[in-house]
């Protein structure tokens, strides 16, 4: 009994106790954190304050996407707060998820914020001193693909991620090519086929007038 008082003692006040789940009936909130620093960062560098709108109505610049965020790339420095804002449009759920975080602070090195329509949820998150690009995206099926993909980076990034929206290129372009099966059987039936029923079409024809005289 007291091994597992203990236990929950140390859970209650351990430095990972900030990352537990919130949650009600509009959304969720997992590993928001607003005071433990990175292992890097001596000090906060700045604080942005962040609103992410989230919706259908933002992929419609954007030919072939479905939803999409309001802005694809932000820009902060290192070791800064990032405050964030999340705002949902929709009547569907959306996410708003940042990979790439250090698992020491960030449980599965993400901070996930989610709402199950339209709503508005808060959290706030460390990012590390390293010049890094992470990945913000929609986990939920066919979003990301559909154009609810972005990238932050710190410090100016190492790069920039594929397949976000007017910044960077699919990581594989999609290829139609031409079924050339049914091209040759169109040509058949353009050079071939159609000249043989003219021809045969002709020859009933004469035959019939013929027999009627």
């Amino acid at each position: 009994m007291k091994n597992k008082i203990l236990a929950l003692w140390l859970l209650a006040f351990s430095p990972l106790s900030f990352s537990m789940m919130q949650m009600d009936e509009k959304g969720m909130v997992m590993n928001s954190n607003s005071d433990n620093l990175p292992k890097d960062c001596p000090q906060i560098s700045e604080t942005v304050n962040l609103t992410v709108h989230a919706g259908h109505q933002y992929a419609a610049k954007f030919n072939g996407k479905m939803f999409a965020f309001d802005s694809q790339q932000w820009d902060v420095k290192p070791c800064a707060k990032i405050n964030i804002t999340f705002i949902n449009d929709d009547q569907i759920r959306h996410q708003f998820m940042i990979h790439g975080l250090p698992g020491y602070l960030y449980p599965d090195g993400m901070l996930h914020l989610e709402l199950y329509g339209q709503g508005e949820l808060q959290a706030s998150v460390i990012v590390p001193s390293l010049k890094k690009t992470y990945l913000v995206h929609c986990e939920l099926a066919q979003h990301a693909e559909k154009g609810m993909k972005a990238q932050l980076k710190v410090g100016g990034g190492d790069g920039d991620l594929s397949s976000i929206p007017t910044i960077s290129s699919p990581l594989k372009i999609d290829k139609y090519t031409l079924d050339f099966s049914f091209f040759r059987l169109a040509i058949f039936l353009i050079f071939i086929a159609i000249p043989i029923s003219f021809f045969a079409g002709k020859s009933l024809a004469n035959r019939y007038f013929s027999s009627r005289h």
